[in-house]
């Protein structure tokens, strides 16, 4: 029997996707959390053969988790809406064995599993094809930058926080502006988010 521990902070699509793994013979859900900290916490006490879940979660998102559990025995699959180049990334070095969209059908959703447990990794089409399209342009510095600018943080304080001058910072952004072929700050945080780049 497979044992899954799902993670889903939209309760009808926890229990949808609950009901319908449990319909399967060979699948149990073991447990069911609302995101990553309790999935966390589930794969400790439950020690399922798999953790599937979602990537936007409150308290700690799935690629969090998923970064933590890279060196357990409970293998990953991030099944999420977003396509984003990102966020494939991340679930990549993460060493996840899955990751879908959640427009994947049941029927598609058991088989893959039954397929990582036999080893294989299962990736959703479309990431294939955005992962060789768009690749982050951006140093950890610069992304760490955008990070804090996403934060509300002002050029001021991310120089103190970062032991650099103002002028270095002031730099930095023209970098970023410049590397993301965007006008103005706001423009680069919200490129950087939609990428997936930011966490």
């Amino acid at each position: 029997m497979i044992r899954i521990v799902l993670a889903e902070d939209q309760n009808l699509l926890l229990g949808a996707l609950s009901s319908l793994l449990n319909l399967e013979e060979d699948i149990t859900v073991a447990g069911t959390a609302a995101n990553g900290k309790e999935a966390l916490e589930l794969v400790e006490t439950e020690r399922p053969d798999i953790c599937l879940m979602d990537i936007e979660m409150p308290v700690m998102t799935g690629l969090d988790a998923a970064e933590q559990l890279a060196d357990s025995d409970c293998k990953v699959i991030i099944l999420t809406t977003y396509a984003r180049p990102g966020y494939f990334e991340r679930a990549k070095k993460a060493r996840v064995s899955g990751y879908l969209l959640k427009d994947t059908p049941s029927e598609t959703l058991a088989e893959s599993i039954r397929e990582i447990m036999n080893g294989k990794r299962i990736y959703s089409p479309e990431l294939i094809d955005i992962a060789f399209e768009s690749d982050n342009p951006l140093s950890a510095r610069e992304i760490e930058i955008v990070q804090l600018l996403a934060d509300g943080k002002t050029t001021k304080t991310i120089a103190e926080e970062l032991y650099l001058s103002n002028g270095t910072i002031r730099n930095y952004v023209s970098i970023v502006l410049d590397k993301l072929n965007v006008n103005n700050r706001i423009e680069a945080i919200s490129k950087a988010m939609d990428k997936g780049w930011l966490k």
